[in-house]
């Protein structure tokens, strides 16, 4: 890779960081090609990316973004998305499939985060289970309001009767 190639990846990754919630690194040593690729498939349903670069060039990167602070060593691949909790969600559930891809370390909105922050976040619903459980509440006087004018009207029927 010469040098342009380099700057390029390097300005890539800079601005897919500086906009993501989260970007998480891990280690994926002694996993296949294939487990890799069901990692990259579990990603993009989720809108998370996924890739495996170089440590100077993510460092580079990282340090560009605002984001320092994060250790990088050994074998890493990154994931990152513009939802901090499906991007956890995706590196926790391919790791209980998986148990020689390893969590290391992340950084999930402006903060270092450790590996107990990260299952903490993909503990949490996500963003379409947020909107319903606000529809739910939103709807909730509504419905009890029709549920009193229908114990209404049947009072009446009944008094009428």
């Amino acid at each position: 890779m010469n040098k342009t190639q380099k700057a390029e990846i390097v300005n890539a990754l800079t601005s897919e960081f500086k906009t993501a919630k989260a970007v998480i690194m891990c280690d994926y040593r002694g996993l296949t090609v294939s487990n890799l690729e069901s990692l990259r498939k579990m990603a993009r349903g989720k809108d998370t990316k996924v890739q495996v670069v170089k440590n100077t060039l993510a460092t580079i990167a990282l340090n560009n973004a605002g984001m320092s602070g994060i250790d990088i060593v050994d074998t890493n691949i990154f994931v990152w998305g513009d939802d901090a909790i499906a991007a956890a969600k995706t590196v926790v559930d391919f790791a209980k499939e998986n148990d020689k891809f390893t969590l290391r370390t992340a950084y999930i909105d402006g903060e270092a985060a450790d590996e107990q922050k990260v299952r903490a976040f993909a503990t949490l619903p996500g963003r379409e289970e947020l909107l319903g459980m606000l529809a739910s509440v939103w709807m909730g006087p509504v419905r009890n309001f029709t549920i009193g004018l229908d114990a209404l009207k049947r009072k009446k029927e009944e008094d009428a009767a």
